[in-house]
This record gives C-alpha cells, structure tokens and sequence, in this order.
C-alpha cells in the first residue's frame, strides 16, 4: 500500500514497537563509521530516512534521530558484531529507497542501508521510497499508522 509523506513522519506503530519513516528533504553524502572504514552513501531526495524502536520508547528520541540525519547529515556510527553496547542500543537508523525490516540481526551492527533491526511483530516489511512517500508491504495485522507533524527548534532566545 502507498502511503502520502509530506514533510511529517509516519508512525507504523505495533503493540510492542514501532517504526518512524519520513523522507530525505534533499540529497546529501550519508557517512557511515565503522570500526575499521568509513563508507559514504549518496542520498536522493525523496529517500526513506527511517528510525527503528524494536522495544518501543517514546516517539521524541526517533523524531530527534530523523532530524539529526536527514537535515544536519549526522554520520552513522556502527558497533563491531559482537560489541557489548549493542544491547542498549533503544533506536536504530537506516537511510536508502528501500529498506527491509529484519528481526534476526543485532541492533546498530549492520552497515548495509537495506536493512534494519526491527521487533518480531514488525519484522518482514519492505519499505520503498515512491513519488508520492513510500510503498509499504505487506501490511501485518494489528499494525496502526499515524502521520506525525514535528518540528526540531533551532533558534534560541
């Protein structure tokens, strides 16, 4: 199904999860830091920025993250596989023209922008970017979606 993204975000929430989708308002060099390389990715506008909560939390963190990548082009910073701190990662990012979620991978261990870590109930959905926001399938059951106006402040008095 196709879903209209203006300059809000789409909530695609679960009992237990949720995932937030908006898109890239401009192209930009998207730099991913790993351990032993940096890799650099061109980003379209129109490309899905899309933050993942495999166990929830509250919504304002994903929105910040969303910002923080896609209007000030923040680089990704991706742990070694078997790093401790994988585990308190609560928020993972993925930025391309589609995105498949998987639950059988280790949160912010994976540098690939295909892909991202999301909760078994979430787990299996193809996000791709389309000219009017993005094609979402398959649809699970019990999923709700919610488009979400939100505004980062940047001016300070």
């Amino acid at each position: 199904m196709n879903y209209t993204l203006g300059d809000e975000l789409l909530l695609i929430r679960g009992k237990e999860s949720f995932l937030a989708v908006a898109k890239a308002e401009g192209g930009f060099g998207l730099c991913i830091e790993t351990s032993e390389d940096e890799y650099c990715q061109g980003v379209e506008t129109g490309d899905l920025v899309v933050v993942s909560a495999p166990e929830d939390g509250a919504i304002e963190p994903a929105l910040m993250l969303v910002d923080l990548v896609r209007t000030f082009h923040l680089p990704l910073l991706v742990l070694p596989k078997n790093h401790p701190g994988s585990k308190r990662i609560s928020y993972v990012i993925s930025v391309g023209p589609e995105i498949f979620t998987s639950c059988s991978i280790r949160r912010g261990t994976h540098p690939e922008q295909h892909l991202i870590c999301s909760s078994d109930e979430l787990a299996g959905i193809t996000l791709k970017r389309s000219r009017q926001g993005v094609d979402i399938s398959p649809m699970p059951e019990g999923i709700t979606l919610q488009h979400v106006k939100f505004e980062i402040k940047t001016e300070f008095s």
